[in-house]
């Protein structure tokens, strides 16, 4: 399925743009320091200068009144942040994958994924796609990753709640790349005491990752065998030249 054969390089690449020199250069701009603040104006740009809870809703598992703090810290107006935000993972792209080679046919591929799939109750999704695509291949090649992140992103949200789980629940099971559950957890702004991870909470959080596979796997049916092969490759690909050292 070319949705579980992509996960890894969707999520790490794009990620890795949220912690990119050129993400840093954007929270500069913005007058305040430190992470949080910049992230959450940037990449909650795109819904517009709404009140926090808004946004808490759209990002999903980050703690909300960490959530309200960030977005609040920032006076750069939303739709301004979220461009500026959008042209440093285009920056971040054309310079991780500048020995790429096949960029433009891997956008080819993406565009047509993103721009078939359905946006209800994605919001932040919703608001990545209607973003400009560059001309520069690896720039809109990071953008559409990105773009496509969004759409796996709160389609897992969407299968959390739907197994039962409350977002802080499913943190404390899977916790990311860097951060164990807790730790993972505290980065996202949750305090401490968590409560003990169960075995039926593990069942359920398989359950919501088998789900949030079944939901995107049809995004990608736009695309003949072929071409989701050709897809995967790519992908594979430009995660190995953006993220090799």
């Amino acid at each position: 399925m070319t949705a579980s054969a992509v996960k890894q390089q969707v999520l790490e690449l794009g990620g890795a743009f949220m912690i990119s020199r050129e993400a840093r250069a954007f929270g500069e701009t913005t007058g305040v320091p430190g992470f949080q603040g910049a992230y959450t104006r940037g990449r909650g740009g795109v819904l517009g200068d709404v009140d926090a809870d808004v946004v808490t809703a759209a990002f999903g598992f980050f703690e909300p009144g960490g959530v309200r703090a960030a977005w609040e810290s920032v006076p750069m107006p939303a739709a301004e942040a979220a461009v500026d935000y959008m042209v440093a993972c285009r920056d971040f792209g054309q310079r991780k994958l500048a020995a790429f080679e096949q960029s433009d046919r891997l956008v080819e591929l993406l565009r047509r994924v993103v721009d078939a799939a359905p946006s209800t109750g994605l919001p932040l999704f919703a608001g990545w796609r209607a973003m400009p695509v560059p001309e520069d291949g690896r720039a809109a090649a990071l953008q559409l990753t990105h773009v496509l992140r969004e759409l796996r992103g709160g389609l897992h949200l969407i299968a959390v709640i739907a197994n039962g789980l409350t977002p802080l629940q499913a943190i404390l099971v899977a916790g990311s790349p860097i951060y164990d559950g807790p730790g993972h957890a505290k980065f996202l702004g949750w305090t401490e005491p968590f409560e003990t991870v169960t075995d039926d909470m593990r069942v359920r959080w398989a359950a919501a990752e088998k789900l949030t596979d079944e939901l995107i796997a049809p995004c990608f049916e736009v695309l003949d065998d072929a071409e989701r092969e050709e897809l995967t490759a790519l992908m594979r690909e430009a995660h190995r030249v953006a993220l090799s050292r």
